[in-house]
């Protein structure tokens, strides 16, 4: 069977377990043209938790975790994305992504990533030794563990990698990008 050829590269977007302006996330694959959303296991039970719709432009595609393979990586091979954006990104997969392990669909999305030197956005949850987070009840306030911190910032030292640390950056880092790819 032939593989139909993709005519522009899309977005590629992996959710992950992560509650830490989750909501937020949503929001900005809404605004994208031509993206594709991975939701991880924990993803889909955030969205559950937090009772949120995934509501996607009418250009989306979706791709959920339930696969051993997670076969939908297999894109990334063709040419089929020109950036991956990992939000929010859990302390777990953050852990992951540094030490190269890639068990979970976001995961092995950030890893085919780099291997296909798609550029790659991670808003990254755990970024300060103190924060306020949205749990499913309201505000609360968590304290990054010191490992966590640290994995942070080892992944801002990975090729083609950036690591955001606010939905503001997050926002200027997509808009950045949509500016790059407009202009060639």
């Amino acid at each position: 069977m032939a593989r139909a050829s993709i005519i522009k590269p899309r977005w590629a977007w992996a959710l992950t377990g992560s509650g830490h302006y989750f909501t937020q996330s949503l929001a900005m694959i809404r605004d994208l043209a031509d993206v594709d959303v991975f939701v991880s296991k924990a993803a889909a039970e955030v969205l559950r938790m937090y009772r949120e719709e995934l509501a996607l432009p009418p250009t989306a595609r979706l791709y959920r975790d339930t696969t051993a393979s997670a076969v939908p990586v297999g894109n990334f091979y063709h040419g089929d994305y020109h950036t991956l954006v990992v939000a929010p990104a859990s302390s777990n997969t953050v852990a992951k992504c540094v030490f190269g392990i890639s068990d979970t669909l976001a995961t092995n999305v950030f890893a085919q990533a780099g291997k296909c030197r798609v550029p790659v956005m991670v808003f990254a949850c755990d970024t300060a030794p103190e924060q306020e987070t949205r749990a499913p009840e309201g505000m609360v306030k968590v304290y990054p563990r010191a490992i966590d911190l640290e994995n942070t910032a080892r992944l801002k030292a990975f090729a083609a990698t950036q690591v955001v640390e606010t939905l503001a950056e997050l926002g200027a880092a997509i808009a950045a990008r949509q500016a790059a790819l407009r202009h060639g």
